[in-house]
This record gives structure tokens, sequence and C-alpha cells, in this order.
């Protein structure tokens, strides 16, 4: 197998072999699962929250749902015969997959409320420390910990002044009883889209702050009619080829949008002809954006187009001004008066596993490896980590795949390296040079493709 690594030679410790996991969302969930079947038992998942679940247990809010096929959005080898729609809303997904957990034994190696602080590699072993003081060893690490766990607070002046209920939209007050409330909604992405499609008409007002406009693909979220639901339940083998279907269907549409002139077409008409069902000319030029469909990630959802023409919605796209405790000024000078401030500013993506402190072999730290660009051999280990491992890391998200699909073939490449590290114990950790030629690769063929040539800003 050519890994790419440099091998160190080390006293093996069979499946005595400490393995340390951060994180117990979907990735460190699948981890465990599939240590478990290889019979060791020898780890711990560490979890910052008290609640095992990722991105479907911080995000609550209303409308929150999955883009991707629900029955695609599921492990490859258990599936869930119940999922109500197409597209399963965020409860149901944390369901599933606390389900999955408990039956494949999951639970009991984690330790909830240990958020990583540190590790550091002493020349044979990884030291960690979380939060509360607690120390752990560890012969592999292997980060888990999402993408998507640190919400972006906007630096809008007066934020703090605002005299309601203020919060990101990855900590939702779901103790507020929003009916006849002024609701204002900073930001437009998927998550915002989603609470627009939720809130629009049950809100007294619901004020969205634009700064960049979407491309909205229309999607149709079609219940799974019963005599399927029960098929799934019945017959797993059915399940599992309703889900090649679907694997092979989104590969085919995804390859086709992104490599053929054609397909490229119909993709954009599709959101031309969207937007283009907006009557109000005003508003459909509030959103029309300047940058080709394909520069940004698409938005998908079932019946954006239509709330936000709901008479509550109102679409603000001059520039926030400042925030009072009234509301949000623009700098127009008008005052929207709000009673709820909402923020779907994002996440800070690109943090990955920080601010975890990570120092690997002589003295040299994640920070000092990553200072121009986050330096991996696919997307997996980092030089100078031995045995340190990440799931669903830099570059490694996909535009249109399932990240269910892309974590499972990391985890299966993952497990041959521990494999050798159980077996042969060895230290493995990338080598410079093809780690550069790799990310290398993935830059020029990112220059190439529409998020360099399609005119996207930040």
């Amino acid at each position: 197998m050519k890994f790419g690594m440099a091998e160190v030679q080390q006293t093996s410790r069979g499946k005595d072999t400490r393995i340390v996991i951060i994180g117990a969302g979907i990735s460190g969930v699948l981890m465990a699962i599939k240590l478990l079947e290889r019979g060791l038992r020898n780890f711990v998942i560490l979890e910052q929250a008290q609640a095992m679940g990722g991105t479907w247990r911080d995000n609550v809010y209303p409308g929150v749902a999955c883009d991707v096929a629900a029955h695609l959005y599921s492990y490859s080898f258990e599936g869930n015969p119940w999922f109500q729609s197409r597209y399963a809303k965020g409860p149901d997904i944390w369901k599933y997959y606390h389900r999955v957990a408990r039956r494949r034994g999951v639970l009991p190696f984690i330790e909830y409320g240990k958020q990583v602080t540190s590790a550091v590699f002493d020349g044979r072993r990884w030291q960690l420390s979380t939060s509360d003081g607690a120390a752990y060893s560890a012969d592999v690490v292997i980060a888990a910990a999402g993408r998507l766990q640190q919400p972006v607070m906007p630096q809008i002046e007066g934020l703090e002044s605002f005299a309601g209920p203020v919060f990101h939209t990855a900590r939702w007050d779901q103790s507020l009883e929003l009916a006849g409330k002024r609701v204002g909604l900073i930001g437009t992405g998927s998550s915002a889209t989603q609470i627009v499609t939720a809130l629009a008409g049950v809100v007294d007002r619901l004020s969205v702050f634009q700064r960049t406009a979407q491309w909205v693909f229309p999607v149709k979220d079609t219940a799974n009619p019963w005599w399927r639901k029960l098929a799934f339940a019945l017959w797993p083998g059915h399940w599992q080829s309703y889900y090649r279907q679907l694997r092979d269907e989104t590969e085919a549409r995804g390859k086709a949008a992104t490599s053929s002139e054609e397909g490229r077409r119909a993709r954009d008409q599709v959101c031309f002809d969207a937007l283009a069902s907006i009557r109000d000319p005003q508003l459909r030029a509030k959103l029309t954006p300047d940058y080709e469909v394909g520069c940004k990630r698409l938005v998908f959802s079932d019946g954006f187009h239509e709330a936000v023409q709901h008479p509550s919605v109102d679409i603000v796209v001059d520039p926030i001004e400042r925030i009072v405790p009234g509301g949000v000024v623009t700098k127009d000078g008008k005052l929207h008066e709000l009673d709820v401030l909402a923020l779907a500013t994002g996440f800070n993506a690109h943090a990955y596993i920080r601010p975890m402190q990570v120092t690997g072999e002589n003295g040299v730290t994640l920070d000092e490896v990553w200072a121009d660009l986050p330096l991996t051999y696919h997307s997996m280990a980092v030089p100078n980590m031995p045995n340190f491992l990440m799931i669903n890391g830099p570059y490694s998200p996909g535009g249109t795949a399932s990240v269910v699909g892309i974590v499972e073939v990391q985890v299966d490449y993952i497990l041959q390296l521990i494999d050798r590290i159980v077996n042969m114990g060895v230290l493995l950790s990338p080598r410079a040079e093809p780690s550069q030629r790799w990310l290398e690769t993935v830059r020029e063929k990112a220059r190439a493709s529409v998020w360099g040539t399609g005119g996207c800003q930040m």
C-alpha cells in the first residue's frame, strides 16, 4: 500500500494500542463502529458537549433539514426505513445516528464535557489535555471534530446592545414563541433559506439582511410512501439497492454539472427559472447574484422562492450600519424594528480542529505547518504529526456529494493505517514532499474550475 508515509518502528502494542477519537458526531461514531468491528476496544471518544450528534445536535432552528437525500445521508451499512420524506429533518437525523450508535455499542465509549485543548507528541505517544483538567495518553489520535462547530459572530457595532433575544442559528433558543414577533435574520446561506421558508407567514415580520445573494436550486421534498418504508424495513437488500441508485444518480448529476457544458447549462437554467418565478421585479433583482451559478455551493430548497414573496418577508440589501436596542439601522438611516435577532452568519469552517493546540515531533506545531495553507496528505494526515489522523479534514468536503460517503472512504483509508500501526507498532506521518504535491494538484484543479473563474467573493 502506498501511503506517502514515513515510518518509525516502535514497540508493537497490538490490540492494546490506545486510540483517542475527538468528537462524537457522524465521523467519530463511524470510526468507533469500525474499530469495534476489528475487535479494537481500547479507545475513547472525547466529546466537548453533553450529548453526541455534532451538527444535528447543535442546529435546532425552525426548518432545519439536510439538503442531501436522507437515505444517502446515512451510513451505507445501516439504513433507516422510516425517514418520512426525501430530505430528512434535523431531529430525525439526530435520532438515526443516536440509534445506530446505541445499537452498535458505541455509547459506552463516549465521555462528555471533554473539550480537548491540547495534544502534545512526546516522542512515543500523544498526551492530551481537556478543559476540565483531565489528561489522556494515546498511541493514535483521530480528529473527528467536524467543520461546522465554531459559529462565526458578526462584528457589528452595537450588537451587544440589542434589547431582545439575539443568538446564532446554531444556538437557537427553542423556548421562544415567535408567532406575532418581528424577527431579524442576518445572512442568506442554507440555514437562512430554511428559516425563511419555515417562518414566512408565521411571524409578524421577517426582515432578512442580505449581504450576498445566493443561487437557490429548487427541490421537491416528496413524502416517502408507506409501502417503500415497509419494504425497506422488511427487506434490507431493497434499501441497499435504493441507496446505490441514489448514490449513482447523485454522482452522475454532480459530474455532469461540473465537467459537462451541457450539464452546467441545464443546472444553471433550473436556477434561472426558479429566480424568474419571483413576480416582483425589484425583489427579483435583490435576489439575483452577481456571480456564476456553482461559484458557491448551491443552496437547495423546497419552497424558498414562494416563501420569500410572502407579505411578511422583507429582503433588506442596504448594508447594516449598527444595531441599537430596538433593532437594526441600515446605512440609509432606516431603523428596522425587531423583537428577535438571529445570526445566520455561518461557521469558521477553516478552523478544523483548532483552537486545540497540536504539537508534533521536534516541537513543530500545527499552526506552524499550516501557516500558509493547511498542508495535509489526502486531507487525513499532517507532516510532523505521527499517528495523528483526521476525518473530514481540509479539502475533503464535496460540493455535491454526501459528506457521509466521503467520511466512509476516509475511515476505510484510516483503518488501513491503524492496521499497520497495531500490527507493526509503527509511527506514521506523511512526508512533506508528497503532501505538497498532492496539495498543488488540488489547487491546480481548483484554479480551472468555476471556483477560480466564477467571480465569487467572500
